[in-house]
């Protein structure tokens, strides 16, 4: 099993720009304004092992259920779209279980899935396994979830250099930029 650190930095910033992570950063202020804590190890091992599951099985997943990549991919951006439209309009439609943990679960959708490992993530691996080796994708993902487990950390420091009327504004651009996105997957995977 060799490592090719071109193959590594390649894959790294492909997930990178997926996941976007830093530009979910109002998203998760957000989240954690809402229900006053993110579970962030956790959120970070759910998106990592949906993000494995995908490398491996994801076609084989996704026929189990008779579905294709682009019907997973619909899927995704209705749900993205919708965390648009919060952020936009500021309006909730993810509300936090009544009977649960509303940290916990809000750590896992829509954190974990679908904006760490969404529809945009899992199709990109299902595609990154066909043209580069498997470990150095692993290698990729660590080094992502190591960076995403960083900053759903540091969220509160983020939220206090931006104080509120500079959350507030990202908030708003990103939840216009989530649409745009959620418009274009629309777009990209509707059948003509």
């Amino acid at each position: 099993m060799l490592f090719n650190t071109k193959e590594i930095l390649s894959v790294s910033l492909i997930l990178f720009s997926v996941i976007d992570i830093l530009g979910c950063l109002p998203i998760i202020i957000d989240i954690r304004k809402r229900t006053g804590l993110i579970a962030s190890e956790k959120a970070t091992i759910i998106a990592g092992v949906l993000m494995l599951a995908f490398l491996f099985f994801g076609k084989s997943i996704l026929s189990v259920f008779g579905l294709d990549i682009e019907s997973f991919a619909l899927a995704g951006a209705v749900v993205m779209f919708l965390i648009g439209m919060e952020m936009v309009l500021g309006i909730h439609i993810f509300k936090p279980d009544a009977d649960g943990d509303s940290s916990t679960s809000s750590s896992i959708v829509p954190l974990a899935f679908p904006l760490i490992a969404g529809a945009g993530t899992m199709t990109t691996l299902v595609s990154l396994s066909a043209e580069y080796e498997q470990n150095n994708i692993l290698v990729a993902i660590v080094l992502n979830l190591i960076f995403v487990y960083v900053v759903l950390r540091t969220t509160a420091w983020f939220e206090k250099k931006l104080g509120k009327s500079g959350t507030n504004v990202l908030r708003k651009i990103f939840g216009i930029i989530l649409l745009a996105i959620a418009i274009k997957l629309f777009k990209t995977h509707i059948p003509a």
